[in-house]
């Protein structure tokens, strides 16, 4: 599957970084508009607004672990590409006769 020095592999690994990242940041966004919400709920007093900000801030905390969830997803693809790149190199070392 590795074409151009390991460049098709690359851009699956970028490809991959990039989607996460942007779902981390959609994520991220939609936290700041609920933290904005339950602020301006906390500040109104009001009775069903407060209790409203128990289903947000629910919500809030499932966004947070989702963005865990992604970070480590993010960071063991890491890993694997890395392990990958450095077993790539050996190999290709080992083959043309040098020692690893």
């Amino acid at each position: 599957m590795e074409v151009n020095g390991g460049r098709e592999i690359d851009g699956k690994i970028t490809q991959t970084f990039q989607k996460s990242f942007v779902q981390v940041q959609n994520i991220l966004d939609q936290n700041r508009l609920l933290i904005n919400e339950i602020n301006q709920n906390h500040e109104s007093k009001i009775p069903d607004n407060l209790s409203r900000n128990v289903g947000l801030i629910r919500e809030l905390n499932n966004n947070i672990r989702r963005v865990v969830d992604l970070y480590a997803h993010l960071s063991g693809n890491f890993n694997k590409s890395m392990d990958a790149s450095s077993e790539g190199d050996s190999t290709a070392t080992h083959k043309r006769g040098r020692p690893v």
